[in-house]
């Protein structure tokens, strides 16, 4: 039984909320042309604007956690405070209706990297990391993808050589967002070559700012750089930072990869919309005068029940999750659906725009929209490719062969390249 009931625990958040915070004004029907226009799928700031808003999220993480609201489901011998899930529902439906600083941040430390570290850390890391990383004095950041490997994970290269009781970490990992503000990285390594690859990967956590460890900027098409790639020229590790058993990583990286599914597909604050916004549209299409014309009006309600179903769906997979279960393919269906959405939602932008899209004319609501268009491939890599979703729902939703491939049985030291 819980000692503190629903209701006693909703006083308490709107008491602390109340206390720390100020209520958001009530939403005003959008109007065309009026505010920002500024429309984009990652978010790309000057760098002093990142660094001001990440202080902002500090301080809002460590105040929330320092009154037992910053990990509220969490075990209390890691410093949560051991309430259902439900009740972090409640916080969270809570805290939107008041103005914070932008969370996004913690995206990866507190829906990847924290959970991690919980399932398959020693004691002696989730003792360092789990508090730090909810209370935000710490920054997390996911490094999985390489430049060779593409959406191979098992197929990675980074290699993990034991040193007593360290390891070794040299070689390269790319896409990695906030990497340039993290205080740890969650990284799977190759750590034995004479198997097969899936079976020769550990994962670790390492040290950002560790001698050998050099993070470089990746400029997009958009202009911004979200993300980054980041080199290890022998990089020292702790065997107590290791996550899980030597050259069992691929379960570790699972665990991983199904939180950040969930995170991605769940989209910004759970909406999974894809900042596709109904009210916007629609004044977009009233302002160019295509309220009227079929096919338009067509695709924005296919568009409209497309999202919708996604964003229930997402729900039910994420209610899963929070009541304990893991997270399971219906991740990548999530992920799936939410990219699909948002290609066809820059398809149908291109067709009401046309021209405007690609020409400056100063004109609100137009050019605005190109950072989005050229956003939505890296959403169809993020997270895993479109069609790795496709492999996993093919084979554990719908019960189809998986393809064969030489990885089961070849050494990945023996696979050409």
């Amino acid at each position: 039984m819980t000692a503190m009931t629903e209701d006693d625990f909703r006083d308490e958040v709107h008491t602390f909320l109340d206390g720390h915070s100020t209520p958001r004004t009530p939403a005003t029907q959008f109007v065309w042309g009026e505010g920002s226009d500024e429309v984009s799928v990652f978010e790309e700031q000057s760098a002093d604007d990142e660094r001001r808003d990440l202080v902002a999220a500090k301080e809002w993480r460590s105040t929330r956690y320092d009154h037992g609201l910053g990990w509220i489901s969490g075990p209390t011998s890691f410093g949560g405070r051991d309430l259902p899930s439900t009740y972090e529902r409640i916080y969270t439906s809570a805290e939107g209706g008041y103005r914070i600083p932008n969370m996004g941040f913690f995206t990866i430390s507190l829906g990847m990297v924290a959970p991690t570290i919980l399932a398959h850390g020693t004691d002696a890391a989730k003792d360092a990391y789990l508090a730090k990383l909810y209370r935000g004095d710490l920054v997390g950041c996911q490094l999985f993808s390489e430049p060779r490997a593409g959406s191979d994970l098992a197929g990675l290269g980074t290699r993990a050589e034991r040193d007593g009781d360290e390891w070794i970490i040299s070689g390269q990992k790319v896409w990695t967002s906030f990497a340039h503000l993290a205080d740890i990285g969650e990284i799977i390594c190759r750590t034995d070559g004479d198997v097969p690859k899936h079976r020769g990967l550990t994962g670790f956590i390492v040290d950002m700012s560790a001698p050998g460890v050099e993070v470089r900027p990746l400029r997009q098409m958009t202009g911004g750089a979200s993300f980054n790639e980041v080199f290890f020229d022998e990089v020292r590790v702790r065997d107590d930072h290791r996550l899980g058993d030597v050259n069992a990583g691929w379960g570790v990286a699972l665990t991983t990869l199904m939180n950040e599914r969930a995170a991605i597909g769940g989209g910004a604050g759970g909406s999974g919309q894809g900042l596709f916004t109904p009210d916007r549209v629609r004044a977009m299409l009233d302002h160019f005068d295509l309220l009227d014309d079929r096919r338009i009006r067509d695709r924005y309600a296919r568009l409209y029940a497309s999202y919708t179903v996604a964003k229930w769906n997402n729900k039910r997979a994420l209610d899963k999750i929070r009541s304990g279960q893991l997270p399971g393919p219906e991740m990548s269906t999530a992920k799936l659906a939410l990219t699909n959405n948002m290609t066809e939602f820059a398809e149908f932008i291109a067709a009401v725009l046309g021209p405007r899209l690609i020409a400056d004319s100063g004109e609100w609501g137009t050019f605005a929209y190109t950072k989005f268009v050229l956003g939505v491939p890296g959403m169809r890599v993020a997270g895993g490719t479109d069609e790795v979703m496709r492999n996993i729902v093919a084979e554990r939703v719908l019960g189809l062969p998986k393809d064969p491939g030489v990885d089961t049985k070849t050494p990945f030291k023996d696979l050409p390249g």
